[in-house]
């Protein structure tokens, strides 16, 4: 069985919660990281160096961490022609929308989300917040823009592409902030609400 160390909040540890959903796979999650701690003893850090969660630990002893590089894997060896497009072009497709979530999504995300969930209202920077709240929309413009001519992310059907973005989008829908309205997305983030992966490891309260 897979060990996924990690509590359950962080929405990188969502991502790989939800892939194994998808793919059937059985697996312990183990609570570390923010309130519960432990990803800071030796133990950990020869497991993850970086002090972060997720860690996969498959049952050969095979140790991965980095979110994103965890679903990919997953998907490949699990479901190569599925989750995992077997169309060079659609995966790499695929891996763009992944890559672009870390690099683009989430340092838009990070202070909106910490801003409004995780400081006290007398401590926040409400210019901050608003600025991150405006390129974070620019994002999610970005994203509905493909999703007027694709039903998912990387084409026609669920792919492992859908399963960053799919987060953010639930963050971007639950936050108390503005939102334009992007009937794409809208569209796509009722179609992800009807998965069960996204139901029992996403649509939870923010925290």
């Amino acid at each position: 069985m897979l060990r996924i160390i990690g509590r359950g909040t962080s929405s990188n540890v969502m991502k790989v919660l939800w892939a194994c959903t998808e793919l059937g796979l059985p697996f312990r999650q183990e609570d570390a990281g923010g309130p519960f701690g432990g990803n800071t003893t030796p133990e950990f850090l020869a497991l993850n160096p970086n002090g972060l969660v997720p860690v996969l630990i498959e049952e050969d002893g095979f140790v991965l961490w980095e979110s994103n590089s965890i679903v990919r894997y997953l998907a490949a060896k699990h479901d190569a022609g599925g989750l995992c497009p077997a169309e060079p072009q659609v995966r790499a497709s695929a891996e763009r929308w992944m890559d672009w979530q870390a690099t683009r999504v989430s340092p838009a995300m990070i202070p909106v989300f910490r801003g409004l969930v995780r400081t006290p209202p007398e401590q926040r920077d409400a210019d901050a917040i608003a600025a991150a709240r405006d390129t974070l929309s620019g994002m999610m413009a970005i994203m509905d823009d493909n999703l007027s001519r694709h039903a998912f992310m990387a084409g026609d059907g669920f792919t492992m592409a859908d399963i960053p973005v799919g987060i953010a989008a639930w963050r971007w829908y639950n936050l108390p902030v503005e939102r334009e309205p992007y009937t794409h997305l809208e569209r796509w983030f009722g179609e992800l609400g009807t998965r069960p992966g996204y139901q029992a490891h996403v649509m939870k309260p923010l925290a």
